[in-house]
């Protein structure tokens, strides 16, 4: 690989899951944001849905674009806390082939300035499965904020040193602009 493909910006093909049992997709901000801040960056809109807290539902949705050689990055809010019906993290963790300990780590550093001690009650969580990088975050609109901003803009740019994910994904192609 050339160096000048090395620092090309990479246009991501990146899915938007929402898991909400209220939210619908006209009042769904979080799932905005993400959408917002992807197509800003120069990144395009895979897919978006929104499914109720349903471990089976979100894991059948995951494992399908985790299968579609189109989708790169899924991004899901929702479902990453401790009440009984949040079970985002269960339904990802086995689609994983390797998990990225340090997101979740880095997102709850990130989030302390904000939150505070609550932060502990993130099970924010991202990892690589078939050449998708899936990531996993709490369903707040700051929350997502935090993760877009905060790590998710800089590790979806192939442009960003000393590394980003992009190497990791499948059919990653450069193009020639962010605009």
């Amino acid at each position: 690989m050339s160096h000048q493909a090395e620092t090309s910006f990479v246009a991501l093909n990146i899915a938007v899951l929402t898991v909400s049992d209220t939210r619908s997709l006209e009042n769904d901000t979080s799932g905005q944001l993400f959408v917002d801040r992807l197509q800003a960056a120069g990144h395009r809109l895979a897919a978006r849905v929104l499914l109720k807290d349903d471990l089976y539902r979100i894991r059948a949705q995951v494992a399908a674009w985790i299968a579609e050689d189109e989708v790169q990055v899924v991004l899901i809010t929702g479902g990453t806390g401790f009440t009984g019906r949040d079970s985002t993290p269960e339904a990802v963790t086995c689609l994983l082939d390797k998990q990225v300990d340090g997101f979740g780590e880095l997102f709850r550093h990130i989030s302390h300035a904000d939150i505070g001690t609550s932060t502990i009650q993130s099970r924010a969580l991202a990892g690589l499965a078939n050449g998708t990088l899936v990531c996993c975050l709490p369903g707040s609109t700051n929350a997502c904020r935090t993760a877009w901003d905060g790590i998710l803009a800089e590790q979806l740019d192939a442009c960003h040193r000393p590394c980003n994910f992009v190497p990791h994904l499948k059919q990653a192609a450069p193009c020639e602009s962010r605009g």
